[in-house]
């Protein structure tokens, strides 16, 4: 027990010796630089933000379906009432004519684009849009759609067909576009 005692006093002793022992601190030398310009041209900013307005803005992949899918005359657009991610009854014909040629071109892949009207906030609309675009892909997916032709993706209320604040325009954005890939 003495022993014991002894060792435990000997052992704080020396750890707190070795705190007490200066480190040496080297002193890194400062240089002073002048600030550098940015090239016109360049990607970035300076530290005083110049240079921000440079920047190429990036073009999304142009998206028509065009080309691909069934004809232009079958609708690609599923609409939803407000709030809601329940595939009603009218858009069943819209279902039917894409499942139709989704089964008999095995070969053709569709993506569902999830959309919200403006109303909420960005994470509960984008969470919404998943919601209809996986409404529609399981709706799809029962009339014999395989899950692999299909792509559910949300864009929330980042990508509004309708610009304006009206009940009209809030209606054309909650849809979801079946948009054919090539």
């Amino acid at each position: 027990m003495r022993s014991t005692l002894v060792f435990t006093a000997l052992a704080a002793a020396l750890a707190l010796g070795g705190c007490a022992s200066p480190v040496p601190v080297k002193q890194a030398p400062v240089e002073s630089k002048a600030p550098t310009s940015v090239e016109s041209g360049t990607a970035g900013a300076n530290a005083n933000g110049a240079g921000q307005n440079q920047v190429a803005a990036v073009q999304a992949p142009a998206e028509s379906n065009a080309g691909a899918g069934p004809g232009s005359d079958v609708p690609k657009s599923v609409y939803f009432g407000f709030n809601s991610y329940t595939v009603d009854s009218q858009y069943t014909p819209v279902l039917n004519v894409n499942a139709s040629y989704l089964t008999q071109h095995p070969q053709a892949h569709v993506q569902l684009q999830g959309n919200t009207d403006a109303r909420g906030s960005r994470e509960y609309n984008l969470a919404l849009g998943q919601k209809r675009a996986d409404a529609v892909m399981k709706g799809m997916e029962l009339l014999g759609v395989k899950p692999a032709q299909m792509e559910a993706i949300s864009f929330g209320k980042e990508k509004p067909k309708a610009q304006g604040t009206s009940e009209a325009d809030y209606a054309e954005n909650r849809r979801v576009d079946i948009v054919y890939q090539r």
